[in-house]
């Protein structure tokens, strides 16, 4: 299979793939080197392909105007990371990002896409493994979230749910 068919193949995969593929999955798919599928994506995002890398492997995002989307800013320690994206979960919402904004680079985000108790599980587990530092240390817990909600309702349960733990900011 040439590049360029494999680049094809790739896309299509991910387009029918119900969650997140890992470069690795990805890379024993294709009998290629993980290296050579970051450089593939990197191709793909280049020519104008919407491809989300996720702490669970790379998505296409879904396009739908279903929903709600709503930012919160919040504020909790590491200890408190994986409570926090529980409650939001758990409300029907899927976290689709965290942005922090740092004094010398400005606005820093990292995809997240998280929907279930399952997800917030692997993303923790990975956190561990690989002891990463959440980006919300660099600015003392201060943090952005952008929420995917089915409806206001599940907005305002997040809000409340937040807000009784202590982690949304209100100012």
């Amino acid at each position: 299979m040439h590049a360029a068919q494999r680049r094809d193949a790739l896309l299509e995969l991910l387009r029918t793939s119900r969650g997140p593929v890992s470069a690795t999955a990805l890379a024993r798919r294709f009998s290629v080197s993980r290296q050579i599928i970051v450089g593939d994506i990197a191709l793909l995002r280049a020519g104008g392909a919407d491809i989300a890398s996720t702490p669970r492997g790379y998505v296409i995002p879904a396009q739908e105007d279903t929903g709600l989307t709503c930012t919160l800013v919040c504020r909790h320690t590491a200890a408190d990371l994986e409570r926090e994206l529980n409650l939001m979960v758990d409300n029907g919402c899927t976290v689709l990002d965290v942005v922090v904004e740092h004094p010398v680079y400005g606005q820093l985000s990292g995809q997240l896409q998280l929907s279930s108790r399952y997800d917030v599980a692997e993303f923790i587990r990975r956190v561990e493994k690989e002891q990463a530092t959440p980006l919300s240390a660099l600015t003392g817990g201060v943090h952005l979230h952008r929420l995917r909600c089915p409806d206001e309702a599940a907005c305002r349960r997040v809000c409340q749910a937040l807000d009784e733990a202590g982690f949304l900011v209100k100012e």
